[in-house]
């Protein structure tokens, strides 16, 4: 920025037509005091600079402002640049990604302009040519990525963009602050068929842990038979216990378990006397 300044610094020489009608243009003013004072005075905000041109050279010293600036009747031009941040939105663009997927992306900048003087001489319009390097930069940085790549990583796709949008702008005076992604639109077809996948992924996952709760289900179920072996009376307690919850619950119809070695012992004596 030092060596663009300086450039313009040493082409701001006018020549010797130049400091004449410089002499004339003081003289008007002299002659038009204090009228003059209303053309020669001029005030920018303190959110602009006012970049001044003398027979269509930049004024040396830079941009001038926030206050007042003095400008030459007849010889002296200026233009106004605002400073402040702002915002634009990038229009939505089909782009083509590495896995031959297409889709519709957004963004939005955030620019500022940090040197007034290169934002009006080394390009017409700064704004409008930041924000069509930025619909170039976006289709260039997004088909060099898959769309899961799109999908889940925003961020670093956004600081690449801006990094490179950056040292684009750079010579022109703007400065970009931040980019954003707003907004990724697939095709319908291609949205059904991932809902398909996501719901068949998660039937899978359902069914593993359906099958792991069994699996720990049968393990519980044979040591608890494992310990009834060993006690016969807890078998019984067990058959105690379930018909004491059947019963309060109010129900007409009680089931009574009899256990099998009682109904095989009452009939092999009848087997027997019928040998006989």
């Amino acid at each position: 920025m030092s060596g663009q300044q300086a450039q313009y610094e040493q082409d701001g020489d006018i020549g010797c037509c130049g400091y004449i009608l410089m002499a004339f243009s003081y003289l008007l003013v002299g002659l038009f005091f204090p009228v003059s004072l209303c053309v020669t005075i001029k005030v920018v905000q303190e959110y602009e600079r006012a970049v001044i041109f003398r027979l269509g050279r930049v004024l040396p010293g830079g941009a001038k402002g926030p206050g007042l600036f003095f400008i030459l009747p007849c010889i002296d031009d200026f233009k106004k640049i605002d400073m402040r941040t702002l915002t634009y939105d990038v229009p939505p663009q089909e782009i083509l990604t590495k896995d031959s997927v297409t889709v519709a992306v957004d963004a939005v900048l955030f620019i500022r302009i940090f040197d007034a003087t290169m934002a009006t001489v080394n390009v017409s319009d700064a704004y409008q040519s930041t924000r069509l390097l930025a619909a170039t930069t976006l289709r260039n940085v997004l088909g060099t990525r898959n769309m899961a790549e799109l999908l889940t990583d925003r961020e670093s796709i956004a600081a690449n963009m801006q990094h490179q949008l950056d040292e684009a702008t750079d010579p022109w005076g703007v400065k970009v602050e931040r980019v954003e992604i707003k907004d990724v639109r697939l095709p319908i077809q291609l949205q059904r068929a991932m809902a398909a996948e996501a719901e068949a992924s998660r039937e899978a996952r359902a069914k593993i842990v359906a099958a792991e709760g069994e699996q720990k289900a049968s393990r519980a179920l044979k040591e608890a038979a494992d310990v009834m072996m060993e006690s016969p009376a807890a078998l019984q307690l067990r058959y105690l216990q379930t018909l004491n919850s059947i019963a309060a619950e109010k129900n007409s119809t009680i089931i009574f378990p009899l256990p099998i070695d009682f109904i095989s012992s009452m009939v092999s004596p009848k087997r027997d006397a019928t040998k006989f």
